[in-house]
Parts: structure tokens; C-alpha cells; sequence
């Protein structure tokens, strides 16, 4: 039997909004994917804990305050402090042009702006996404 690829979606720090955050989240249990929600005002440290303890094989960050550059990396660094390197990070939101190659750089295997379909990230889950063993 194949393990059940495992999602988290994430919203690390202030922002109050979540509305794309739950559309994934949707998008993906509906495509078969076990998903796991966070919820609002999460702090890395809170979803890299719950990565772990739910045994997620991704992490998707949702942001739209523009502190993408420095809370992504943090989710990045504690994943590997944690041993959780096969874990992909991708993230979306209000995230400009000009960072995109660095959050790349850091660790975050995909990146998506407004107005990005969701066939275009169900199908980067589907080509980047494998079960941890």
C-alpha cells in the first residue's frame, strides 16, 4: 500500500487573512492529498513542531504581509535543525518578482504569486511532492 502524501498548510506570522490558504487546502484534499491546516498566526517554530508531529512529507506557506524573506527561511532552517530535510517547502502570496530567486536559493522548491491557477500548483505537487520514507 502507497503512503498517503501528507500537506501542511501554513500561516506564519501576522497576517489575518486566509482565504487563498483554505482554497489550497481544498484544492488538494480534493485531489486525494492528506491536508493539514494551521490556522492563522502561526510561528515557524509552531509549524515546523506540527510538521513533525503530523509526519508531512510538504509544507505550504501562505503570506501576504511581506515578511516572506525572513519567515520562509526560519521554516527552512528549523526543518533541517529538526532533521526534516526531504520535507518540500512551497509557498505563495504578495511575495515580489525580485525575491523569488532567493527564496529559491534558501530551500523553497516553488513559489507562487496572485493570480497563479490552481492546476499550476496542483501539478507542481504532483512533479515535486514524494512520500518521506
Amino acid at each position: 500500500m502507497t503512503k498517503k502524501i501528507r500537506i501542511l498548510i501554513g500561516k506564519p506570522g501576522l497576517d489575518g487573512h486566509d482565504r487563498g490558504a483554505r482554497i489550497i487546502a481544498r484544492m488538494l484534499r480534493d485531489a486525494g492529498y492528506e491536508v493539514i491546516y494551521t490556522g492563522l498566526h502561526q510561528t515557524p517554530e509552531m509549524i515546523v513542531a506540527t510538521a513533525l508531529q503530523e509526519d508531512v512529507d510538504a509544507i505550504g506557506l501562505s503570506i501576504l504581509s511581506g515578511a516572506h524573506n525572513t519567515l520562509f527561511k526560519r521554516v527552512v532552517e528549523l526543518l533541517r535543525e529538526k532533521g526534516l530535510d526531504g520535507v518540500t517547502v512551497f509557498g505563495g502570496g504578495i511575495i515580489p518578482e525580485e525575491d523569488i530567486a532567493y527564496l529559491k536559493g534558501i530551500g523553497v522548491k516553488g513559489v507562487f504569486t496572485p493570480g497563479a491557477s490552481l492546476g499550476t500548483i496542483l501539478e507542481f505537487i504532483k512533479k515535486e511532492v514524494r512520500p518521506r520514507t
